[in-house]
């Protein structure tokens, strides 16, 4: 059983498309990525997810569960961070857990929450009181609660500083890691590419891109650097590789020497510069990132692959 299966789901508002015959499915026990440009639909995709938008056709269904009819089921299961959340200014961290705990017909204990989202200091300081990332912290624990079989969260690092949201990639791990999958949207594309078993990218309401981060740059053929260390850099080395096909740049600094290359042209480029006469003493290949990826697949000229 899928944890989240979308089966031609559509989203009008208006004379908008907002989710155009939108097919995705995420298994048990994965994390998946789900990216887009704001407006691609992202967040109409969760809020059909949990029945707070019902799509103009199509079927979602949630851990075996039907979105529309079955909506109270998917809530007992599912752990939930959603984007714009709001805690309550009079209600104490404490009291939060709880609340969310009596909801679910919970056993978690409170304090034992708040300090696995690291803010047992403020456990009886009033929530309205918090920073944003302590109340992002917050909410997380709530999501936390019961065991989730599923969690959806929603731009789950914003307000974190970079040791918050290493501890929020250590979570989502652990929750994989117990058997939960894990859906989650976010535009810090740095921690998608470090956490994730398969990315998804939207664009205006289609999904365009759908693999592991190695896969996407796989089939995308986006350029890598190659950093090629040689005992002795031959005088007419730039011109020889910039004659190469797939290279589009040559740097060359002292006895390192650079190249912006396809995949497909490394070969040729150690070849070369072996050929020129230099010893190739060690080499090294800096992939391109996440971020090159999500330009390649969102940009206006890239057609839609998935």
């Amino acid at each position: 059983m899928a944890a989240i299966e979308l089966q031609g789901v559509t989203k009008r508002f208006g004379d908008v498309i907002a989710l155009n015959d939108l097919n995705l499915t995420v298994e048990d026990g994965e994390i998946y990525g789900f990216l887009g440009p704001n407006g691609a639909g992202k967040s109409t995709t969760i809020n059909v997810l949990l029945d707070f938008v019902r799509p103009t056709s199509g079927n979602a269904r949630v851990l075996g569960y039907d979105a529309r009819a079955e909506s109270t089921q998917i809530r007992q299961r599912v752990g939930v961070l959603p984007d714009g959340y709001h805690v309550y200014d009079r209600l104490t961290g404490r009291q939060h857990l709880q609340f969310a705990i009596d909801s679910k017909d919970a056993d978690d204990d409170p304090d034992e929450l708040l300090a696995r989202v690291g803010i047992s200091e403020a456990a009886d300081r009033k929530a309205g009181g918090y920073s944003k990332g302590m109340a992002q912290r917050l909410v997380l624990g709530m999501a936390l609660v019961g065991e989730p079989e599923l969690l959806i969260l929603d731009e789950p690092s914003t307000g974190l500083d970079p040791a918050g949201a290493r501890e929020m990639r250590e979570i989502i791990r652990e929750e994989r890691d117990r058997g939960a999958a894990v859906f989650f949207s976010s535009h810090i594309l740095g921690q998608v590419d470090s956490v994730c078993d398969r990315v998804g990218i939207l664009r205006e309401g289609e999904l365009v891109a759908e693999d592991t981060i190695s896969g996407l740059r796989d089939a995308i053929g986006t350029q890598s650097t190659l950093v090629v260390h040689v005992d002795q850099t031959p005088a007419d080395i730039k011109q020889r590789l910039r004659a190469l096909n797939g290279v589009t740049g040559v740097m060359v600094d002292d006895t390192t020497i650079t190249v912006e290359a396809n995949d497909g042209s490394k070969s040729a480029v150690l070849s070369t510069i072996e050929e020129s006469g230099a010893t190739v003493e060690d080499f090294a290949t800096e992939d391109a990132s996440l971020e090159d990826l999500f330009m390649a697949y969102t940009n206006d000229e890239r057609q839609v692959v998935a």
